[in-house]
C-alpha cells in the first residue's frame, strides 16, 4: 500500500479506508481491557468481518475482564525497513452466545496461534478508528 506524505511530512494521519486496509491485512494485535481502573493488555490474533474484529479466547483474565467492562482498545501495527504504521480501534466487545453468530465467526476461518482450546468467540464493534503511517529516518539537523 502506497501512502502519499504531502510536503515531506514523515507522519501521515490515515483516513478510515487506509486504516481498515491495514487492519484487514494483519492478523495480530493487542487487546486492552480495563477493570476497576486497572488496565490489562493481551496479545491476540484476530480476523475481520464486516468491519468488526473477531478473536477466540479461553476462560481466564481476558474473558472475565471484557465481560465486566465491554469497552476495549485494540491496537495493531507494522514496521518495515523504511516505514511503519499503527492503528487503534476503540470499541465494545461482546462474547458471542448465539449459535448463528458463532457459526458466522467460525466461517471467517480464525485459527488459534497456540494448540489450546479456545471455545469462546469475541466480537469487537469499533466506535472509532485512527491510524498513522510513518516514514522512518534519522532525526534532522536542527536549524540555527
Amino acid at each position: 500500500m502506497m501512502f502519499d506524505h504531502e510536503n515531506g511530512n514523515p507522519i501521515l494521519n490515515l483516513d478510515d479506508e487506509q486504516a481498515w486496509k491495514l487492519v484487514e491485512g494483519t492478523k495480530h494485535g493487542r487487546l486492552v481491557v480495563t477493570v476497576a481502573g486497572e488496565p490489562d493488555i493481551f496479545p491476540v490474533n484476530y480476523v475481520v468481518g464486516g468491519r468488526k474484529l473477531f478473536l477466540r479466547t479461553a476462560p481466564g483474565n481476558k474473558l472475565a475482564e471484557l465481560t465486566i467492562n465491554s469497552k476495549v482498545l485494540f491496537e495493531t501495527d507494522g514496521v518495515l525497513s523504511e516505514e511503519a504504521w499503527s492503528v487503534v480501534l476503540r470499541g465494545t466487545a461482546r462474547v458471542l452466545d448465539q449459535s448463528a453468530d458463532i457459526a458466522a465467526a467460525e466461517a471467517l476461518g480464525l485459527k488459534s496461534w497456540v494448540p489450546t482450546l479456545k471455545d469462546f468467540y469475541v466480537e469487537i464493534t469499533p466506535t472509532s478508528v485512527s491510524g498513522r503511517h510513518f516514514l522512518l529516518g534519522d532525526q534532522p539537523e536542527r536549524e540555527i
